[in-house]
């Protein structure tokens, strides 16, 4: 902005220099002696100003209107107008105002007034320098959007603030929370609205009262404790920096105000020392007020006078050959007007003017529109500008380093209370328990461990202290107040709260959460059907009992058939040796004996050295084997799967099957989000699931997830239950006979709740954004979800499937086959004792020893592994002599009887 003038140029326009015209221009004031306003003082000073610097000169004349009526002043007005009157200004009280500018309308003298009361009544002839009412609702809807409020309180002293706040009423998004109205009281005590708005937990106030009234109201704030960082005030009085707010630096609250008028500017500093010097100059006295103490009211008053003389000064250049006269004007029929006034009128809406208060410019209705507004908040150093508003609209002049570095003071001298409660893997007791253990000490968890990160970015410190009821929180219809976690952080006994605290758009409505530090969904909690009983010889599962019986009359019965068949056929039947020319008996292979082992070595798949020769035998072993090859290929595929799966209940594999079935109940925790979740869903699936766990007696809800887990772990496969899988995911590692049933019902994220406004929302969300990135929030998960899991499960791997679980093959598995092997040795360790005893005795018979001695000439032979060869045992006629055997060919004679044969053959071929 630019200077208006110097201390020199007042000193001069003091002289009062003799005017060039003997017109003299008569500007009446209407005002009130002691409003405190001093608007007398800087309406002199300017009319003072005027003479020294124009042609004309004028007469300043105060009308103390100070309890007077609308008549008397309507008549004060008229006889003012007949005496020369070229103008008014003022009074403040829009009642008064209105009066004057009737008359001011019917004599068309111009009237100019500074009041932000009620609309004056329409015509060209007022100007009303403070901003537009319309428009400066307008301009607070835009800061209080800026300020980012889903739902406030306004707080007003009198209806006609109503009118003002048109623009705030309806600048609120129609699908936030809705505004509340509350009038404050006319006596000044304000507590008991106060309290109410502390139980309903309205901790945004839009305030419009007098500053006198502000600095009041929030005394009795502070004395409620609503005066924390958690509540904020929008004062809507211009005045704000003529409050003294000292008091209130300290206490962390946002306070955050507009003002027309800048007190740091030179402008109104150079007009307050100016006035300070005309009154010192003239009575003898100083200038009452200073730049951070004078009205609004009293500087677009010297910005009104400004205004006029600007006006005037052009509508005189404009017409040099004539000037303006002061003719008098007569409210009596008939009425006699004040000519120049509608020309002067004009001017005054087309002009522009540098005052204190910013560019003073009009409308065609007399309405100032164009402005602009200082947005300031309160801070330890006094008010700092945040943000300005412009006519097209508001902009922020404070950088987010300045506000992050605000926020980060403030955390960083608070001790940040952390409330949670005992669940799982977030938070539990330290064992063994020390009773002399307090605060932070008792816990350990994955809540502590990120609270504690957290702590160590921001450099903050906190408290865990555990939710009385142990709830996580829901709205009581009947009380009107949140239960739980979400309870404590709106009766602001907390100032975040963190467990497995499930973000849903119930919850985001009463508090505010930070991006989610984990996400999840909803899954089906089941117990494992317990394992049969390992079996010897659980080989033999594979068949059934009927089907071992059928193999086994299909071998006997092939066997039989074999062995007749061979008997039947003349194929089968061959002599006694290879060297028997002409065998004297014919003998066949397939004995019965020779029949059974033929078909159980090809059942084995070993083979026999004894094989069918005719084709009806053949084909009884073909059919035999290919029987066998698709039993034993059979046999195999089952066996690796009975062995190596173990089979489970999987009755249930997801939601669908679960619905389907009447005979496995299932539940929620009744009071979280799950429950809400089937609840307000819009699928049929989970509308009918949620109608049957309703309709479920008894009740399939559970107080707390603890509950249904152990209504888990105790039923016998007949209760499944929804919850969230990070919960199922420790709990299943916990427990071996829990599993989790099928995949996830929807997507959410686990959130730390803080009060709503909180101011360390961002810093927070930066804080889990920066240990997102650097994995440490997976580390985390791990160090609780795997590493420290107590008892059960721990270390190993758990299988979310509830279809199988395929543990490693043991002896239990296979042991009968091992029995079988040994058994079988042992019996034919028997079999060839029964054979050896049996093989000494006749060796006793034929060689006419004893079986004793027999025994042990056997048993030196067979434990003389040097011997290759066994003599052929006497003949057992020992008094007869042995029949000379003739003697063995050898292959020299076999040579020459080949040579023999083929000389034969050569001298007469046609022998053969």
């Amino acid at each position: 902005m630019v200077r208006l003038s110097t201390p020199a140029l007042v000193i001069g326009a003091l002289l009062l220099l003799t005017a060039t015209s003997d017109a003299t221009f008569k500007l009446v004031l209407f005002y009130e002696k002691n409003d405190g306003l001093h608007q007398d003082i800087v309406f002199n000073y300017a009319v003072s100003m005027f003479n020294n610097l124009h042609v004309y000169e004028f007469q300043a004349h105060l009308e103390d209107v100070t309890g007077i009526g609308s008549f008397q002043l309507s008549q004060k007005a008229c006889a003012l107008a007949a005496q020369g009157a070229v103008a008014f200004f003022g009074p403040q009280q829009p009642a008064l105002a209105a009066t004057v500018a009737s008359v001011a309308k019917s004599l068309e003298i111009p009237h100019l007034v500074t009041t932000r009361q009620a609309p004056l009544p329409p015509g060209m002839h007022t100007v009303n320098l403070y901003p537009d009412a319309d428009m400066l609702a307008i301009a607070l809807a835009d800061v209080a959007r800026a300020l980012e409020w889903r739902s406030y309180t306004v707080l007003y002293e009198d209806d006609e603030a109503l009118s003002r706040l048109q623009g705030v009423l309806q600048a609120r998004d129609p699908s936030q929370l809705p505004i509340m109205l509350r009038k404050m009281d006319p006596e000044g005590d304000d507590r008991p609205t106060l309290k109410k708005m502390k139980h309903n937990a309205e901790m945004r106030v839009v305030l419009d009262c007098s500053p006198q009234r502000t600095v009041e109201l929030l005394r009795q704030t502070r004395e409620l404790g609503m005066m924390d960082v958690y509540h904020s005030f929008f004062l809507t009085n211009l005045d704000a920096h003529t409050m003294d707010l000292t008091e209130f630096r300290q206490t962390g609250a946002n306070i955050t105000a507009v003002r027309l008028l800048d007190p740091n500017e030179n402008t109104i500093r150079d007009a307050i020392t100016m006035w300070d010097q005309s009154e010192l100059m003239m009575r003898g006295r100083r200038f009452p007020l200073t730049a951070r103490s004078v009205r609004t009211e009293t500087a677009l008053m010297y910005d009104a006078a400004l205004f006029y003389h600007h006006a005037l000064v052009k509508l005189n250049a404009s017409n040099s050959e004539q000037l303006l006269s002061a003719e008098p004007a007569e409210c009596r029929l008939p009425l006699r007007r004040y000519s120049p006034g509608l020309l002067l009128s004009s001017y005054m809406m087309g002009t522009e003017k540098l005052g204190t208060t910013g560019t003073l410019r009009v409308d065609s209705h007399g309405r100032r529109k164009d402005f602009s507004l200082q947005v300031v908040e309160l801070s330890k150093e006094g008010f700092n500008e945040t943000g300005k508003w412009e006519l097209g609209g508001y902009y922020t002049t404070r950088s987010s380093q300045d506000l992050d570095s605000q926020i980060t003071e403030s955390l960083q001298s608070k001790l940040i209370i952390v409330s949670s409660r005992i669940g799982g893997a977030f938070l539990r007791f330290k064992e063994p328990r020390d009773p002399t253990a307090r605060g932070n000490d008792q816990f350990e968890g994955y809540s502590l461990d990120l609270i504690a990160a957290i702590a160590r970015i921001l450099n903050m410190t906190f408290e865990f202290r555990l939710v009385p009821d142990s709830q996580y929180g829901a709205f009581n219809p009947k009380t009107q107040k949140w239960t739980g976690l979400l309870g404590e952080l709106l009766e602001r006994r907390a100032d975040l709260a963190i467990c497995d605290l499930t973000i849903t758009y119930v919850r985001e409505e009463a508090v505010d959460f930070t991006m989610p530090f984990m996400n999840l969904g909803i899954s089906i909690l089941y117990k494992k059907a317990e394992k049969a009983e390992t079996n010897l010889f659980s080989f033999l599962e594979p068949f059934s009992i009927d089907v071992w019986i059928y193999m086994a009359t299909a071998y006997l019965g092939v066997s039989l058939l074999l062995f007749v068949l061979a008997r039947a056929s003349p194929y089968e039947w061959e002599g006694g040796g290879p060297h028997e020319r002409n065998p004297t008996e014919l003998e066949n292979n397939f004995s019965l004996l020779n029949s059974l082992w033929f078909t159980i070595g090809s059942l084995m798949q070993q083979g026999s050295d004894v094989l069918p020769k005719a084709v009806s035998t053949r084909m009884v072993a073909g059919m035999w084997w290919f029987f066998t090859l698709i039993m034993i290929s059979s046999y195999t595929a089952n066996l690796a799967a009975f062995l190596t799966v173990t089979r489970m209940d999987d009755s249930i594999k997801n939601v669908e099957d679960l619905a389907k079935q009447t005979k496995i109940k299932y539940g929620t925790y009744a009071s979280g989000s799950t429950a809400a979740f089937f609840r307000e869903s819009n699928n049929s699936l989970y509308q009918r699931m949620w109608t049957v766990m309703n309709q479920a007696r008894p009740s399939v809800f559970t107080a707390d997830n603890k509950e249904g887990v152990e209504r888990v772990k105790k039923g016998k496969g007949d209760y499944a239950f929804f919850m969230e899988s990070t919960s199922i995911e420790y709990e299943t590692r916990k427990n071996c006979d829990l599993v989790k049933v099928g995949g996830q019902l929807d997507s959410k994220g686990y959130g730390i709740a803080l009060p709503p406004g909180s101011p360390y929302r961002k810093m927070i969300n930066w804080a889990i954004l920066k240990l997102q990135q650097a994995g440490e929030l997976k580390v985390l998960k791990n160090r609780w979800w795997v590493e420290n899991v107590p008892d059960g499960c721990a270390g190993q791997e758990v299988d979310d499937s509830a279809a199988s679980d395929s543990p490693d093959l043991d002896l239990t598995n296979v042991g009968g086959v091992f029995l079988v092997l040994v058994f079988g040795c042992i019996a034919a360790f028997l079999v060839a004792i029964l054979e050896f005893l049996w093989n000494c005795r006749k060796i006793a018979v034929e060689e006419k020893m004893t079986p004793w001695e027999a025994m042990k000439k056997e048993l030196r032979f067979a434990v003389d592994l040097r011997a290759d060869t066994k003599p052929v045992p006497k003949s057992s006629d020992a008094g007869s002599e042995p029949e000379e055997e003739e003697a063995a060919p050898t292959s020299a004679d076999s040579f020459m009887r080949l040579q023999m044969n083929y000389d034969q053959y050569s001298v007469n071929p046609q022998r053969q």
